[in-house]
């Protein structure tokens, strides 16, 4: 199969960003950047993404795309399906860039820019396809973020919206469609607002650079993460919702609390306080070991969110669906072409929060992948939602793991699973963890198919039966393997 190409004009940090967002999807890239450090530096951001982004997925990731540097920008688009332009923001530089740009890219092509300020109509004077031209305005790091800021004029055709915003959510964005264009856009206009208060609070020796981010961190920045500013003020209303909040809080805006249609002078010594208090507050740490606090934080409320299906988790969840579609992990038992050999049942990369204080993965997340595994080996056999909300189900009545070799975040690891018994009521699992071709671990499962109304073992469904003897039959030869029965044995 054929894969897409992506051109990054500008390999900064958001155009680093945007390379590994591609790359790790499966994309072919073809970067351009003039800079003689632009390798090295989009080097160290894959690293980061390469370690945090697969680890936001219950699902694999594609097979990572090839990665290429170009001399010349009109080599680096030729053939490419999306550009992205992250190239500094002086707007005469950009128009420059996308005149070169549109002599060598296919007209189909989307051209994307990163920019936070200019608007896509300013960007499209004078350009030969102003119609190629949007806003795709990403937050940092791009490769775990998923808000683009999608902003476009009545230059853009219908067409070249929808591919732009399909190819969005297939990478596992959330394209925003700013219908109407404004200076900033949307999200940046709040931070404005917000950064605008804070040097005045600086200023004005109310709070330092730690306390202001003490009151974002610890307060409203959590609720922001996971329902936003209406619906947490709808919250705040109470039973009467929005309407009594307004009634309620409404006044306060004529109050003069804040400062927000000013800005302090950005003397010397502003700056100067601003940098000293900042330096105090986490400049014991490099810029990078802050990159990987930033991304095993946000991976970590990422994931909390998958569980509730909520916010950004759940759009995380439907990236996962799309991942699985198409694969061995996304088919019906009837799909799978040999089930004489052990089934995948689990692919997956080990995410930053399944690692402990040796830095590799904690002994309780084998029994997550194990139970995972035996969730889709049920699903494979009948045991789905569906039938569980008919009243029956397994229970896991016994596990035994061996754990073999480490494995770190980050790692694509993989479950195969052998049944060494299903029949009747009862179900035996061995399932086994690799890295690649290294074992990692295995676990034992013995289940029992029980009644949710009496929560007592009973047959299963015929269905579940016909399944079960399919798989038997089909590994009749396998034998035993290695491992199974074993329990822990301590030398006397």
């Amino acid at each position: 199969m054929t894969k897409n190409t992506a051109a990054i004009i500008g390999g900064g940090v958001i155009g680093g960003g945007w390379a590994a967002r591609f790359l790790l999807n499966g994309w072919d890239v073809r970067v351009f950047d003039p800079d003689p450090e632009a390798e090295r530096k989009i080097g160290e951001v894959l690293d980061n993404a390469r370690r945090s982004l697969p680890g936001l997925s219950d699902a694999p990731l594609p097979d990572e795309g090839r990665l290429s540097f170009h001399d010349d920008l009109g080599d680096a688009v030729t053939g490419a399906v999306w550009i992205q332009e992250s190239v500094p923001e002086q707007l005469a530089m950009k128009h420059r860039v996308f005149a070169t740009i549109q002599q060598n890219c296919d007209v189909g092509a989307v051209i994307g820019s990163s920019t936070s300020g200019f608007k896509p109509s300013e960007l499209q004077e004078g350009a030969s396809r102003p119609d190629q031209i949007l806003v795709a305005h990403p937050f940092n790091p791009v490769y775990l973020l998923p808000l683009i800021e999608l902003v476009t004029t009545d230059a853009n055709d219908a067409d070249l919206i929808e591919r732009a915003r399909a190819l969005l959510v297939s990478l596992g964005l959330h394209p925003l469609h700013v219908k109407k264009e404004i200076d900033a856009h949307i999200a940046d206009r709040f931070l404005e607002a917000v950064w605008r208060e804070a040097l005045w609070l600086i200023k004005d020796g109310i709070a330092t650079t730690e306390e202001i981010d003490d009151a974002i961190r610890y307060g409203f920045g959590i609720r922001w993460a996971q329902m936003g500013l209406f619906e947490t003020y709808r919250v705040a209303g109470g039973e009467a919702g929005m309407k009594h909040f307004m009634a309620q809080f409404g006044p306060a805006l004529k109050w003069p609390w804040t400062k927000l249609m000013d800005v302090p002078d950005l003397t010397d010594e502003l700056v100067d306080m601003i940098s000293d208090q900042s330096d105090s507050q986490s400049g014991m740490h490099s810029i990078r070991e802050l990159e990987r606090i930033r991304d095993n934080n946000l991976v970590s409320m990422m994931r909390a969110l998958k569980i509730q299906d909520w916010g950004a988790g759940a759009l995380l969840n439907a990236h996962d669906n799309v991942l699985k579609s198409g694969t061995a992990l996304g088919v019906s038992l009837d799909q799978i072409k040999d089930v004489s050999q052990p089934i995948l049942t689990l692919g997956r990369a080990v995410p930053l929060d399944w690692t402990d204080y040796n830095g590799h993965m904690t002994e309780s997340r084998y029994l997550d992948a194990f139970a995972a595994s035996t969730d889709r080996f049920m699903a494979l056999i009948g045991c789905d939602a569906a039938y569980i909300a008919t009243g029956g189900s397994y229970f896991t009545a016994e596990t035994h793991i061996r754990h073999l070799d480490e494995v770190h975040a980050g790692a694509k690891i993989s479950v195969r699973t052998q049944m060494l018994l299903g029949e009747g009521k009862k179900l035996h699992l061995f399932h086994t963890m690799y890295e690649g071709d290294r074992a990692l671990a295995t676990g034992e499962h013995f289940l029992l198919h029980v009644d949710l109304e009496t929560r007592r073992p009973s047959p299963p469904s015929a269905d579940i039966e016909a399944a079960m003897q399919m798989i038997r039959d089909a590994q009749a030869g396998l034998g035993v393997p290695d491992g199974a029965g074993r329990s822990i044995g301590v030398p006397r």
